[in-house]
């Protein structure tokens, strides 16, 4: 970043200012998303808006060996006292947050102090994949599903904020008031709902965002965490997105949908391909499918994760595809998009969107082939192919792989191995009951 990079943005976020302090916020979170998948943040106060966007905001590199617990963990290239980087805010995405009054948000850039991007930015390294499949022509477009559960205040324990049953319009009506709110909130910083309703587990709901941008489409998923969690707070209760939030239940997923456009048209429809796809559709789902083990390790990166991708539980435990299939690892649907449903919100978001691009693209630059789809629940064929039953598993999958590791670069690829392996350690020897504990309120 030169000067005069940073004299713009100096200047942009100085005209920014008056509107901040007219809408009574006093305070800008910015905020980024650590490997293991914990929103991290520093703020400043709005007067300090033009120095933050200039000069950055110092935060240690060691943040990038953070375990979900706050433990650091000694990496090859992560873990020490020694360094700076500096947050620079994205004032594209600068929101005035509806459910924290005062506030303000916006998501960080990561930088060193010299101005060159830092080499493990999640959310740089989201942005460079989408830019070198528009190279080859190509433009994704993403969205998450967010679930959560909504539980008692005032207790590490999980007791659900309501007793209406799964999918029950009783579930919405006895939270009424707080899922209004919410609803409310997320209208008025201008997230775009496709959907919402009560899920399967005791108090869980889920929501769908509008496809965008992948990189957006990230900083829409911790927007959304967020509000949800802050919404949740003001009506004195709790949100767990955990994978297992207790050990019998059956926990939360994050799948990602993305959908693949060449000069403006959606290559998921109007082929003569399966279902309609057009071959680049077909090649680019043949890469992430290709490398689901692997994407474990990103998208499912917690041992919680693993008591979650269990077959019979909707969970998508299996590495195959199929048309509207809810047990497969890709579920297409006709025409739109694909959705990687394995994937949790335990997930770095910009890292989920990150490596399945870059496995999509590979399949597109190979010419990758799908086999059949799977047209019935996995669990019943003699040969159904499993996803990792375990993180230790999906992390020697992970470093297998050379289009993922070539994606990530060299010390971004050991680092989240490092990090990985630290909570595996971490967790060794806990039951899953002492798992879903710990894990619960993390995320």
């Amino acid at each position: 970043m030169d000067t005069a990079e940073r004299e713009h943005r100096r200047a942009r976020a100085a005209e920014l200012v008056d509107d901040l302090l007219e809408r009574d916020v006093v305070a800008v979170a910015v905020t980024w998303v650590d490997h293991s998948g914990i929103t991290r943040v520093k703020s400043v106060p709005v007067a300090g808006l033009p120095r933050a966007a200039a000069d950055g905001l110092g935060a240690s590199p060691v943040f990038d060996a953070f375990l979900l617990d706050d433990t650091i963990v000694a990496g090859r290239h992560a873990g020490g006292p020694v360094g700076d980087l500096r947050l620079h805010p994205d004032l594209d995405r600068l929101t005035v947050l509806a459910a924290q009054p005062g506030w303000a948000w916006a998501p960080a850039d990561r930088y060193d102090r010299d101005g060159a991007p830092h080499p493990q930015d999640e959310r740089g390294l989201a942005r460079a994949v989408a830019d070198r499949l528009a190279v080859h022509g190509y433009e994704v477009r993403a969205g998450f599903e967010v679930e959560w559960v909504v539980g008692a205040g005032g207790t590490d324990e999980f007791r659900p904020a309501t007793t209406g049953p799964a999918y029950g319009h009783a579930r919405q009506v006895e939270l009424s008031d707080y899922t209004a709110d919410l609803m409310s909130a997320l209208a008025d910083q201008d997230v775009e709902v496709l959907q919402f309703h009560p899920e399967y587990a005791p108090g869980q709901f889920e929501l769908s965002t509008a496809p965008e941008d992948p990189v957006h489409a990230a900083d829409t998923s911790v927007l959304v965490r967020e509000t949800v969690r802050a919404i949740t707070a003001r009506h004195g209760m709790r949100a767990s997105f955990s994978p297992k939030v207790t050990a019998e239940g059956v926990g939360n997923g994050g799948h990602l949908h993305l959908s693949l456009w060449r000069d403006g048209r959606n290559l998921f429809g109007g082929g003569d391909g399966w279902f309609g796809m057009t071959d680049e559709a077909e090649w680019f789902s043949g890469g992430v499918l290709a490398r689901l083990p692997a994407l474990c390790a990103i998208g499912a990166p917690s041992v919680a994760g693993y008591l979650r991708l269990v077959p019979r539980h909707w969970a998508a435990p299996y590495a195959v595809w199929g048309l509207e299939n809810r047990e497969a690892a890709l579920r297409l649907v006709a025409g739109r998009d694909l959705e990687v449903r394995c994937f949790d919100l335990t997930a770095n978001p910009y890292l989920a969107v990150a490596a399945t691009m870059a496995a999509g693209l590979a399949g597109l630059v190979d010419r990758v082939r799908l086999p059949e789809p799977v047209g019935v629940d996995p669990a019943d064929l003699p040969d159904g192919v499993r996803l990792p039953a375990s993180l230790e598993e999906a992390v020697a999958a992970f470093e297998a792989d050379e289009v993922l590791a070539e994606a990530f670069g060299a010390e971004f690829a050991a680092t989240i191995a490092d990090v990985r392996r630290g909570e595996i350690a971490r967790f060794a020897g806990c039951s899953p009951e002492e798992v879903a504990a710990l894990t619960r309120w993390r995320h």
